[in-house]
């Protein structure tokens, strides 16, 4: 199995709100060989401004990708890079909804169906009630770190791959230790499938009804039948103070 080890970094967290890719990083691992000269690494000019938060984790500011190419200027070349293998990503969903919409927003041809093993539900499965970030990880294969003070893209492709070999065993390999690759579409809900979700939530007001107007005279009903309640049962559980309901 060819695999490409996957990373990105981003203006924030949400595509459907806007973010977008201000980096993109992968390396290639043929034969369980991680073959450093087969990389793809761009930053990219999100047209969006990248807040001072996010720079503190990933060290790239406007002016780093002021005059950075365009995702649609590198998305060709993505798609060549990637035809074949079966993609690797800690956190599938995060860096495929990125993907799937800067392709969508070029007019690329999609990925939905391109194989991926999310290496964070991999290391879930195996390492229960336990911290599985990428640092973590590193720390318990004993995956070399130190030189890595800023997430960059390239260098945590590099990272996961050689966390990914170590944590499927290593030397040791056996296809039993392999994750089962699944589609792209299974880690991202696509808009054409959400849609109406979407439009649910986006007419949910105007569905909504007024509350009906109540008689007085019901409202006094009401209140007698809740002092009934209240006198016949001893305490009405919603007199009651709420440590003891």
């Amino acid at each position: 199995m060819q695999l490409i080890m996957l990373d990105t970094e981003t203006t924030c967290l949400s595509p459907l709100n806007g973010d977008r890719i201000v980096e993109v990083g992968a390396i290639r691992v043929a034969n369980r060989h991680i073959d450093r000269e087969q990389v793809f690494h761009y930053y990219i000019n999100p047209d969006r401004h990248i807040p001072e938060e996010v720079v503190r984790i990933h060290g790239i500011s406007d002016k780093d990708v002021k005059d950075a190419p365009r995702f649609a200027d590198i998305g060709e070349a993505f798609l060549d890079f990637i035809e074949g293998a079966t993609l690797v990503i800690h956190n599938a969903a995060f860096d495929l909804g990125f993907l799937m919409q800067e392709l969508r927003l070029a007019d690329l041809p999609g990925i939905n169906d391109i194989p991926v093993i999310d290496s964070l539900e991999m290391a879930r499965k195996r390492h229960p009630q336990q911290r599985n970030n990428l640092d973590a990880l590193c720390d318990r294969y004993q995956v070399a770190r130190g030189h890595r003070t800023l997430h960059g893209a390239l260098l945590d492709a590099e990272l996961l791959a050689e966390m990914y070999l170590a944590m499927t065993g290593g030397k040791q390999f056996s296809l039993d230790m392999e994750a089962t690759p699944h589609p792209a579409s299974n880690f991202v809900q696509l808009p054409e499938t959400s849609s109406g979700r979407t439009e649910k939530a986006e007419t949910a007001n105007l569905m909504r009804r007024a509350a009906l107007p109540i008689a007085d005279e019901d409202m006094h009903a009401h209140r007698q039948m809740l002092e009934r309640i209240h006198q016949e049962s001893g305490q009405a559980i919603w007199l009651l103070p709420a440590q003891q309901q």
